[in-house]
């Protein structure tokens, strides 16, 4: 019992190492000391170019990968419940691609529509068309789920495809750089425009985090509890898919946080949501931060962090496949 304790705050407290290890690790390595005096020290003993690199380029990065590990790793958790199968998140089941196709549209024929009402919009839409096609006689089998993913996150790619083929190149750099999945533009007016997207969606999705205990047993479980089940679901899609559209709105398409993180979660902590969703929320910001400062400090130019993600994810996925999805991650 007290391991297991020990190990929940070693989940919640993981972002917190990481971030000050982060801070110091770059083509100009900051040393423990002059970190401390830059963020807490005021001006003394620190020149001008160490206090831009700390304050206007390395901190906003942070907190924005932290914002977005934590959008993706809870989304994936909520869906995970809601679909009742932990082999799905918003990579999978298209959503991310919906989203990255609503930022493509806004950039390219509605420069006044903000790019994150584009991007929850079509990543609703996606959901939607996701659930449809999977679901058969009121069953939702794990293979037709993926298959179903597959198909949507396909078509969104077909479509963003076209309207790069469609747009003058000023606009066409705009949208490769969110199909990249990368945090190398990041900046504090990039935090200001996805914080409050990523907040309106985590903080119902962790308020009612205990719902989701309901939701994974079952429609007749839940409906036996009293829950509405439909417009919980619908509920809970919605917060999934705001907190969704702002992570992509901001990096693009970043991969496998929302499939893995949970996973790992569940493993370690138990599969009652009361734990999984903020302790998903932790360790995806930590996990995020951590892939990032290797994308960019590991070699001399930078790698989209996407890659760094998807070459953690994609084994693991295999793994899951092999296990048959096969996991304790209901109550």
């Amino acid at each position: 019992m007290k391991s297991r304790s020990l190990l929940v705050w070693a989940l919640a407290l993981a972002p917190i190492p990481v971030f000050f290890w982060a801070l110091q690790v770059g083509a100009f390595p900051v040393s423990l000391g002059d970190l401390g005096w830059v963020l807490f020290g005021g001006s003394q003993a620190t020149g001008t170019q160490l206090q831009a690199i700390v304050w206007q380029v390395r901190l906003p990065r942070l907190v924005l990968a932290f914002f977005i590990g934590l959008a993706l790793s809870l989304a994936g958790a909520t869906l995970q419940a809601v679909f009742r199968n932990p082999l799905v998140d918003a990579y999978i089941l298209g959503i991310s691609a919906g989203a990255a196709f609503g930022c493509a549209l806004s950039v390219a024929f509605f420069p006044s529509l903000p790019i994150q009402v584009g991007a929850f919009l079509f990543s609703l839409m996606a959901a939607f068309l996701t659930f449809s096609l999977a679901r058969t006689q009121g069953e939702m089998p794990t293979l037709s789920l993926i298959l179903a993913g597959v198909v949507v996150s396909a078509f969104f790619t077909a479509m963003v495809s076209l309207i790069k083929f469609l747009v003058d190149p000023h606009k066409l750099a705009s949208i490769v750089f969110w199909l990249m999945g990368s945090l190398s533009l990041a900046n504090w007016q990039a935090v200001a425009k996805a914080a409050p997207w990523i907040l309106l969606g985590a903080v119902p999705l962790w308020l009612g985090r205990w719902r989701l205990n309901a939701l994974s047993l079952g429609e007749t479980e839940a409906q036996s509890l009293g829950m509405e089940v439909g417009r919980e679901r619908g509920l809970f899609l919605l917060a999934a898919a705001l907190a969704v559209a702002g992570a992509v709105s901001v990096t693009g398409i970043i991969g496998w946080v929302g499939l893995m993180i949970p996973h790992i979660v569940r493993m370690l902590v138990g599969p009652d949501h009361r734990r999984v969703i903020p302790l998903s929320m932790t360790l995806g910001a930590a996990f995020l931060m951590f892939s990032d400062t290797l994308a960019r400090a590991s070699v001399a130019g930078e790698i989209p962090v996407g890659i760094i993600t998807t070459v953690c994810g994609a084994p693991f996925f295999v793994y899951l496949l092999k296990r048959g999805g096969q996991e304790s991650w209901k109550l």
